[in-house]
């Protein structure tokens, strides 16, 4: 069988709203996002084993808080629900890291109460959503966006935004999307990052914090990086 692990991140501050945690990143995706900065991963091969992982898990227990579940896309590994209730009964906070494109993973996820804190990557709207992605599906992420906000489960939606990509009129429909959605949570606005590989040959993103300033009557917006 297929190591489903790229790559294990030991230990972080930042995934994890407050806690210590660590990430794994699963290799493969079904999309093609144009500024995604991990192409090693969404296009190789796995380095680590599902033993491995669950080793790595049972050496940090009561060191480590939570783990990051990430990729590439983490809900599109077979071994990836297996290796949740493994961290679950070790006793760990699981997190999902996710494009939103296979909502029934998510649901099962809930419903066997095996994640605790969801991120969704909000691409875009319309042509603009099949642009960035290449292949992905906007009606799956309607799908997991309202599985989430209909849910118990403590969740984000984040944006990553490249100004070849997203204009400042874009990124205005969807914080109009969101709150025609009943989106109450806070939206993060993440830069993409400058100087790294990433899927396709894109022009530096001009975009500063400082440009950045969007408003919305029924979320806090935050710019991260």
């Amino acid at each position: 069988m297929a190591n489903p692990l790229y790559d294990i991140s030991p230990f972080t501050l930042l995934d994890y709203p407050n806690k210590a945690a660590c990430i794994f990143w699963f290799v493969g995706c079904n999309m093609r996002c144009l500024y995604c900065y991990n192409p090693e991963i969404v296009l190789g091969k796995g380095k680590i084993s599902m033993e491995k992982a669950e080793e790595f898990l049972k050496s940090r227990k009561g060191l480590l808080q939570a783990v990051v579940f990430s990729g590439g896309e983490c809900t599109m590994h077979p071994d990836m629900k297996e290796l949740v209730r493994i961290a679950k009964k070790l006793g760990y906070l699981i997190k999902i890291d996710t494009n939103g494109a296979r909502p029934k993973v998510i649901k099962k996820l809930i419903d066997e109460s095996l994640v605790d804190y969801v991120a969704l990557d909000f691409k875009g709207i319309g042509q603009k959503f099949n642009d960035i992605t290449v292949n992905g599906s906007f009606r799956a992420f309607e799908e997991t966006f309202l599985l989430l906000k209909n849910s118990n489960i403590d969740f984000e939606v984040r944006t990553t935004i490249h100004s070849t990509l997203l204009s400042k009129m874009d990124i205005n429909s969807m914080i109009c999307y969101l709150e025609s959605m009943g989106y109450n949570r806070n939206y993060y606005l993440q830069l993409a990052l400058h100087n790294v590989a990433m899927l396709s040959d894109l022009d530096q993103t001009y975009y500063s914090k400082n440009e950045l300033e969007f408003n919305s009557q029924s979320f806090n917006i935050i710019i991260r990086n």
